[in-house]
This record gives C-alpha cells, structure tokens and sequence, in this order.
C-alpha cells in the first residue's frame, strides 16, 4: 500500500493574552466557518480519512447490517394514556423518522396520525421534530421542527381535528411550550439568535400575529436558562430559571394565563429546588441547608418560600434523592445509593412505603411516562448490561408486574445468558474507590489479550448508568469487553462525587480514568495493546486529557465532537454555552481558574511525543461543541506527534452535535466507530 500523505493546515499564529499569559495559537482561523480556506481543509481530512479506512469499507457496510439487523424496523411504544387519549410512536419498515399516532380511550376507538414525519423530512438532510404539546381540549398540538441541527426549532401549530397547520410560525425556540387551560394561550421558550441560551418565555394567543406575542419572562442573567411547562395536577403553569448550581421558578395559575406571576422562592446563589404540585401543597426537592443529596420539603400553595418549607425525607450522607412522581393516592421516590437506582413507593395515607424488588449487581431503573394523576399504576424502565430494556406497569395496590414489552433483538443470535456483567473498584491515586462496570461473553479468560473498551464522561453531574445496547452486541460478540467507567464528575455515588470533579478538583475525573484503565491492566482484564478508550463531548474532553497524562496505555482512542480548546472557549462568551458553564469548569477570567484549565486543556498541553491511534469526530453544524475545537487539535497533533499511529478525523458536513438525524443514520456512524477499534484489532470480520 502506497504511503497517503496525511493533509496539513497553514499555520497563521494568533497571541492569545490573558493575565499577563501569552497563548500561541497556530490554527486560530479554522473557527471561520465561511471561510473557503477552512472548508477545503476540512474536506481534505475526509478524503484522507476515506483514503485511510478505504480497505474497511465493506466490514463497516457489515457491521451497519448486523447492526441494523437486530433492531426491529416496523415497531411501536408502549401506549401511554394523557388526558382521555392513547399516544403511541410508531416505526415503519424502511422508514427513518418516527410517526406520531393518538386513539381514544375505549373500545374500537380509529387511530389518528398526528404527524408523519417521513413525509415532513422530505427534502431536508436533517430532520427533527420534538415537543409535541396538546392542548387540554385535545383539539391542537403545538410541534417544533429542527431542520438544521443547530437545536433552533420552528414552533408551529396544528389543528388535529381538521388536520390544518395554522400560519404562524415562531422561530428560534427551544421547540418547548405549554398551553394554559382556556386552549388558546401558549406559552414557549425562545433562544438569544448567537449564545443560543434560552432566555426569554413568551405568551401566543392564538389567530394573533406572532410580533404581537407578549415577553412574559426575561431571563437576564446570562449563566441562566429559561423553560416553561404544566404541573402534573394541571393548575399551575411554571416558570422555570437555572444555572449549575442555583434554580428559581415562578407559576402561574393555569385557567388565569394573563395574572402576574409569582416568584416562588427567589434564587439564592447555590440553592437548588424543583417543584411538584399535590392538592394545597408544593413539594419541593432542595438542596436547602447543605443538603448535599437532597431533601424532599413540603410547602402551602399560597406560602411558597423557603422559611415555610417542612421536612418530608431528610438528607442522607449515603443516598441521593434524584425525583419524585406524584399520583393521586401514591408518591414515587427515584433515588440512588451504592450507585444503583431504589424507586420507593409511599402511600399518602401513610401505610406502609416499600421499594420496587431489582435483582442485578449492575442494573438501570427509572420512571417513564407517567401523565395520569389518578392511577394505581406506576410505568417504569428496567435494563442491565446483559438485559435488554424492558416498559413495566407496575400496580402499586397488589405489587404486580406487567411487562408491556421488552425490546426485541433480532437475527435470532442474541440470548441474554450468554453474557456476563459485573461490578469492580478500581484504587484512586487519592485512594478513593471508583467504580467500573462492564459486560463480557461468557467464557472470556483474565489472560490480558480481551481487546477492552473502557468509556467515559464525567461532567456535570451526568451519570452513564449501566445500559443495554442491541449495537454493543457487535463488540461483545468478537472477543471484547465494555466497560463504563463510573468517574468523579458523574454523580453515579452522589452529589460529592460530581463535587470531586468540577473546577479545581476537575482533574480527578480524569486521573480516575488512568486509574481504572490501570486497574483493568493490572487485573489482566486486557493490556495496553488491547486497551481502548471512548467518550463524546465533554467525555471527548476526558479524553484528550487522558491521551496527554498517559497515551502508552491505550491502542486506541475515539474521541466524539470533543471539547478540547477549553480555555479558548470558556474566554469567548459569544459561544453557545460558554457562560452557564462557568460553574462547571470555572471562569478564566478569574486568574486561579485560568491557569488551572490551562494546565489540563487538551489543545494546550498537546506535545511532542506518541500518541495512541485516535478517530476524531464532528459535525460541522455543531452547536455543543464547534467544530474548530477538534479541528485546531486535530491539527496540532499532526504537526508535533511522534511515530506512525493512526490519527483519523471525520467530519459530518451535514449535522450537529447530535450526528444524523434519519433513524439507522447513526448506526452508520458507529459502524466507523467500531471498524476503527476492530481494525486494530486485526479483526476483519
């Protein structure tokens, strides 16, 4: 095979100066989306890229096969029940997008198609439709449409009963909206045009003109965002506002949409609290009082401050209190301790609570959609690494399971028995114990030859709970382990453990990743010739982190639309973003903070030395992460990187942070994830 000459981007040196620090950045003018110059060098790495995997082209058309195969393509949801309705979304056979269904409750009751968006999407390469809304006289529906991937979607309404999709068309929202009682008010998010932070709360009547519509909420504070929605019980309708660490909500009464609102408990910096309504009461989920975990308070409707809250479950030092779910005679409590997921069900007329048997050392258990107020049944979801999602109706009178449907894998391979999961703590340099869990096939000797894929995240308190994946399957199935890395970040043991791992402790989260990787060599799990690491977004951050601490343990690297120009980023406040992350990572605008970012950035520590083979990935359109983050790093890394490692980087021109939009669109992208791991491997097939 011909040497392909990798693809170089000019150098044009930009002095980026702060507190008396000087920042050379080479590759600066890549941010220029328009600029022509940039466009060809990205187009360049995708044709050195195709170039480059050219002889896995088959095997990834293979792996998209298989797995595609084993998902079914002519599906449906489980139905759920919302205000004398059943909604179902419905998947057809050669379909990428979903359609939208509703019948009545009762007996030969005729399906209504709501949407389909396989007819809206056409002539669009990206498609999305969310926020689908119902007006209480279930006559309208309110619908956001996405056709960029930008994450601006077009509000429009339509009549459900004669099928006519009114005029007006509201731009720029979050796609979010909520209907006060009377059918005709509407109230929805818009974003500012450049940060794209939601910020202002509108007010739509309907038939009126849109320039017309009243700004009912202005959210100034430009680490905030603002959302809208409706109380379980349907009384309230409630202004929300919140940042990292400090939330505010403000309601309103449903059936009086022209009131004033009322401030429910004005924002403290570091107060937290959501709110749900029951009866003549509020209950309000707080972090009040150095409630680290969280607490559950009550509070009267017209008293809504927090020197009137009383105590309903206290905080624990050992469990973190994560939702509840309100019902008519039952409240629902999702918390998490050790790590794994309780739901407790609490009869309100005081008999006795209980939790919901699970039976796994490693599981994932939450709520779904439960809409009705009045109903003994409780839905939830159910799935571990080795078992595949299963919707729950759970009655909370006679304690029986009803499971309304597991997912299906197809191709008539998979049985659940043979694989294995399982839970183990690797040692922190710090000592602290970190959690790993992974899945396996059965039969896999600790000899240090298993390829191993250890994935990350660890930021904002995101926890990566251990999930079933049909696509996994594909890994699993030639010899390799996947293991998810339960890093401080996450809040997988809690609140502390996300504490550990933002501002100046962030750099726990990825020395915990080293030390599990470590572990996992040392255990003879796999090693470092077999030893692979993944994460997207801010895991793409862990990431580059990671490969600049200690790029000998790893074969491999995927690194997903990653943010790794951090101060860079943090320092442009016109980004998407930028400012309601400062709580997150710090604001180097503060001196401490800029160095410390400085001293993990990726893009700022990269160095002359061997890198792991890495596969780089992006969206052009991307409104999470810019593309030029991991263009100028990827760069950078061509230029100084030392020895004959594979550095891959693919652009997708044509979507955002979230990749393709069509339904199997993703699998595609996988199918090059996973072809790239596998080649490396030496498996071919």
């Amino acid at each position: 095979m011909k040497h392909i000459i990798p693809p170089t981007a000019e150098k044009k040196p930009v002095n980026l100066e702060k507190h008396g620090d000087i920042r050379v950045d080479d590759y600066y003018w890549l941010n220029e989306r328009e600029n022509p110059e940039v466009i060809d060098y990205l187009e360049r790495e995708n044709a050195y890229y195709d170039q480059m995997t050219a002889h896995t082209n088959d095997f990834k058309e293979a792996l998209f096969k298989e797995m595609k195969g084993r998902i079914k393509e002519d599906d449906e949801s489980v139905p759920y029940k919302y205000n004398g309705y059943w909604y179902i979304t419905k998947y057809e056979e050669g379909k990428d997008y979903p359609i939208y269904i509703r019948k009545k409750d009762g007996e030969g009751a005729e399906e209504e198609v709501m949407f389909d968006c396989n007819e809206m999407a056409e002539g669009y390469s990206y498609f999305n439709l969310r926020g689908i809304n119902i007006s209480p006289d279930n006559k309208l529906a309110a619908f956001g449409v996405d056709t960029l991937s930008r994450r601006k979607y077009t509000i429009r309404i339509k009549n459900l009963e004669t099928g006519e999709i009114y005029p007006a068309t509201i731009e720029n929202t979050t796609a979010g909206s909520t209907w006060a009682n009377d059918n005709k008010t509407l109230f929805y998010t818009r974003k500012d045009p450049q940060t794209l932070r939601s910020d202002k709360v509108y007010k739509h009547v309907l038939g009126t003109d849109v320039t017309e519509d009243e700004l009912v909420y202005h959210e100034e504070d430009e680490t905030f965002s603002a959302f809208v929605y409706k109380t379980k019980s349907r009384k309230y309708i409630v202004f929300g506002s919140g940042s990292t660490l400090t939330s505010e909500y403000s309601i309103l009464d449903a059936d009086s949409p022209d009131d004033e609102l009322k401030v429910f408990q004005p924002r403290e910096r570091g107060l937290e609290y959501n709110i749900a309504h029951y009866e003549d009461s509020f209950y309000v989920i707080t972090n009040a009082d150095k409630a680290t975990n969280f607490k559950l308070m009550k509070t009267p409707v017209e008293k809504t401050t927090k020197e009137n809250w009383e105590e309903v479950i206290p905080h624990r030092e050992n469990v973190l209190l994560e939702d509840i779910d309100i019902f008519m005679d039952y409240l629902v409590v999702s918390e998490r301790s050790n790590g794994l997921n309780k739901i407790k069900v609490k009869p309100w007329d005081g008999s006795d609570e209980y939790f919901i048997p699970f039976d796994n050392e490693t599981y994932t258990a939450f709520p779904s959609t439960n809409l009705e107020f009045d109903t003994n049944t409780l839905r939830y979801v159910y799935n571990s690494l080795t078992t595949p999602a299963s919707t729950i109706d759970f009655n909370m009178v006679t304690k029986e399971k009803v499971v309304k449907k597991e997912q299906e894998v197809l191709g008539g391979k998979f049985d659940k028995d043979n694989y294995t999961s399982e839970r183990v703590w690797a040692k922190a340099a710090d000592g602290t114990m970190i959690p790993i869990s992974m899945v396996y096939k059965k039969g896999i000797k600790k000899n240090g030859k298993n390829p191993l894929l250890l994935y990350g995240y660890g930021s904002y308190g995101a926890t990566i709970d251990p999930y079933f994946s049909s696509v996994r399957l594909s890994l699993l199935d030639r010899g390799f382990i996947y293991a998810i890395a339960h890093i401080r970040g996450g809040e997988y043991l809690g609140r502390n453990w996300y504490e550990n791992g933002k501002l100046m402790t962030k750099k726990n989260t990825f020395t915990d990743f080293v030390d599990c990787s470590k572990f996992l060599v040392e255990g003879n799990y796999t090693s470092e010739e077999h030893l692979y690491a993944m994460g997207g977004s801010a895991g793409g951050l862990l990431m580059g982190a990671v490969i600049n601490i200690a790029p000998e343990l790893y074969n491999g690297v995927i690194a997903a639309v990653p943010f790794v120009d951090v101060v860079t980023t943090m320092l442009d406040e016109s980004i998407p973003l930028t400012t309601s992350e400062y709580d997150e990572w710090g604001n180097p605008n503060n001196k401490e903070y800029y160095h410390y970012i400085k001293s993990y950035s990726p893009y700022d520590n990269v160095e002359t030395k061997e890198y792991p083979n890495l596969f780089v990935t992006t969206g052009l359109h991307d409104s999470q992460v810019q593309y030029w983050e991991p263009a100028k790093w990827v760069a950078k890394l061509r230029n100084v990187k030392k020895g004959d490692n594979q550095l891959l980087f693919h652009i997708n021109m044509d979507a955002g942070h979230g990749g393709a939009s069509g339904r199997f669109e993703a699998l595609k992208e996988v199918a090059e994830e996973y072809a790239f791991l596998l080649d490396l491997e030496g498996i071919q097939e």
